[in-house]
């Protein structure tokens, strides 16, 4: 017996499945299209990407009314493209990599750029500005064989119906057998596991009341609402 009850962790909607894929971590790469790269001032790796994680109890699903954060004056969307484990794999090929991709989801990983900004400047970690309450927002999952192959998919990503993010998932620089390769050299992935692939340029703030749109060709959209700070 536990001397409290920890709130769940929501299953993420599956398109055709009638149970939901239940999650137990979340890796993000950073920096991983050049012209955000480029936009925030950094430079780009190409070499190898490199991650960051968020808390699954920091995961919220599409459609859902979220408070504007505390501890922030510049909260930024970031819109993403998820990558679904389904199977272990450890230090595996890019070559052999697909086989342990369940699906594909559309993503927003939500962050305190001014908090990001200071531990940047400061050469601190990133946790205050990127793992916090609600800071992953997932939407359905469609599996790989339905999805098809990774190319030139959309992706965009609009607030209250104006476009902000525009770009295509070929702008990756590490793609998803890389992706998936290089992580499984540094953990042992497992189902259960979400890999959120980056962001495209044009990452911006956000206001209480804005409502989020991200999309991406042959996935279901992410879709955020911005409350009033509690």
């Amino acid at each position: 017996m536990s001397l409290f009850d920890l709130p769940q962790i929501p299953d993420v909607p599956v398109k055709g499945e009638a149970e939901g894929y239940p999650v137990r971590r979340i890796f993000c790469v950073g920096r991983n299209y050049a012209a955000h790269a480029a936009e925030m001032g950094n430079e780009v790796d190409r070499e190898a990407p490199f991650y960051f994680t968020k808390s699954p109890a920091h995961l919220v699903l599409s459609g859902a009314e979220q408070p504007y954060p505390p501890g922030t004056e510049d909260y930024h969307h970031e819109m993403e493209f998820v990558i679904v484990i389904g199977a272990p794999v450890f230090r595996c090929s890019p070559e052999a990599a697909l086989d342990a991709v369940y699906g594909y989801a559309a993503g927003l990983d939500m962050t305190r750029r001014d908090r990001q900004n200071e531990a940047k400047d400061k050469r601190r970690p990133w946790d205050i500005s990127k793992d916090f309450e609600d800071a992953a927002v997932i939407g359905e999952i469609t599996k790989a064989a339905e999805f098809g192959s990774v190319s030139d998919q959309k992706i965009v990503l609009k607030v209250d119906g104006a476009v902000r993010q525009d770009a295509t998932l070929a702008e990756l620089i590490h793609d998803v057998p890389n992706v998936v390769s290089h992580l499984s050299h540094y953990y042992h992935l497992a189902p259960g596991d979400l890999i959120y692939t980056g962001t495209p340029a044009g990452v911006g703030a956000v206001q209480a009341g804005a409502v989020l749109e991200g999309t991406i060709d042959g996935l279901a959209p992410v879709i955020l609402t911005v409350t009033a700070p509690e």
